[in-house]
């Protein structure tokens, strides 16, 4: 097997394309949004609970698009699509910077997770996927890195510019760095491999030895099995992230030293990710369904009880660990199941059903908000979850894992 760095410098245009397009997708993500909530409430006169609804509608509403919009990865190249996604984005971060009425704010934030949270990691991350076979584990946690070094220096970095400009110049400022990456994107996949070619000539089959539609997905167990776990790392950290500010609040703890401690979560998360990409390569990404939302169990668990800010950062720690295996379960679990021929489509209605989390979480956490029981005291329901969805995913990889045929060859690198 390659070192880490000849597999890197091999491959580096098509991981460097990866790295950036999730990169990208953080001005889209939960994480960058909720830096402007405050500001954001304060503007419309919204309260806890009108905010996480507004951001369920925008955000279902992404979700149901995604369907439908994720199947274009199995058409066309990365390098049309991918410049595309981030000029859409670039436009919402600019509408956001505007926009002056709640009916505008709600289509502005379905653009941005549209754009962000669905378009941008999906096409990443499909490609990764089909792009490699045998290393396929390791291409999609190098490629996650991207949106884990958004997640250590974007929220810090636009926080302390806060006490500066204005809110709303932070956005255009987000909209300008958008359209400066579109070029660079475009230069990495010069050489880019199209997908209708090697999805016919070169994919890797799933369950049964065959590649499984999206419609057939759907109607098996395994999917069904799975959706807790697909649902709840993107629910309850999504909301986690949303109530930032409230949480801060309700801790005593300050804004400020709470986003100080997001880049030990993120550094948790990156040590995880690369670890779960060698994993999944050695072992298969099913054995690693039952255990991987364990750590988040735990994670909320000390949140739920934590006192000080150092158990605050053991909290987001544990918290991380399960985000980085998420990260690379989320592509390499369906190509493993269900084959790379109509991955495009079939990771459309797994992130579609990401997304929707992504809607649920703030919005019934917000609500209970507002019934009075705060985001820590809803931890250890979270933590609860988790365990469950764990124990579900577990029997259902286990049970499934048998009919999955494995394969040794590789399309990129």
């Amino acid at each position: 097997m390659q070192s880490l760095l000849d597999f890197v410098r091999t491959n580096a245009p098509w991981l460097g394309a990866g790295f950036l397009l999730t990169f990208a997708s953080s001005f889209g993500q939960t994480f960058f949004i909720a830096v402007f909530a405050g500001e954001i409430r304060a503007a419309y006169g919204l309260s806890h609970g009108d905010w996480g609804a507004i951001y369920f509608v925008a955000t279902m509403s992404s979700a149901a698009v995604m369907i439908f919009a994720g199947g274009v990865t199995d058409r066309f190249r990365v390098r049309w699509i991918g410049v595309a996604i981030l000029c859409g984005l670039a436009i919402a971060c600019f509408a956001m910077s505007v926009s002056g009425a709640v009916w505008a704010l709600i289509g502005t934030v379905f653009l941005l997770r549209l754009m962000g949270q669905g378009m941008m990691g999906h096409a990443a991350m499909v490609a990764m996927a089909r792009w490699f076979v045998a290393t396929r584990g390791r291409a999609v946690s190098l490629a996650g890195l991207g949106v884990s070094l958004g997640e250590a220096l974007l929220p810090l970095t636009f926080v302390a510019l806060l006490g500066v400009f204005d809110w709303r110049t932070l956005w255009v400022v987000a909209g300008c760095a958008l359209l400066a990456l579109a070029p660079l994107l475009w230069s990495l996949l010069r050489y880019e491999r199209t997908p209708q070619s090697f999805a016919a000539e070169q994919n890797s089959a799933g369950m049964d030895g065959r590649n499984w539609t999206r419609g057939e997905m759907l109607r098996h167990w395994l999917f069904w099995a799975m959706l807790p776990a697909i649902l709840g790392p993107a629910a309850w950290n999504t909301s986690f992230f949303f109530h930032q500010v409230h949480i801060a609040e309700v801790k005593e703890w300050g804004h400020p030293a709470l986003v100080a401690l997001f880049p030990l979560y993120t550094f948790m998360s990156i040590g995880f990710m690369l670890a779960s990409g060698w994993a999944v390569d050695r072992f298969g990404a099913g054995r690693l369904a039952g255990v991987y939302l364990l750590p988040a169990a735990a994670g909320y668990t000390v949140v739920a009880l934590a006192g000080g800010i150092p158990a605050g950062a053991l909290g987001l720690v544990l918290i991380g660990a399960t985000v980085g295996v998420h990260q690379t379960m989320s592509a390499a679990f369906w190509a493993e199941f269900y084959g790379t021929r109509h991955l495009g489509r079939i990771r459309a209605a797994t992130a579609a059903a990401m997304v929707l989390g992504t809607a649920l979480g703030p919005a019934i956490t917000g609500a209970l908000i507002d019934l009075g029981i705060s985001f820590p005291q809803q931890g250890l329901g979270i933590a609860a979850y988790f365990v469950l969805s764990s124990v579900i995913a577990g029997v259902g990889s286990a049970r499934a894992g048998r009919r999955v045929a494995r394969t040794s060859g590789q399309v990129a690198g």
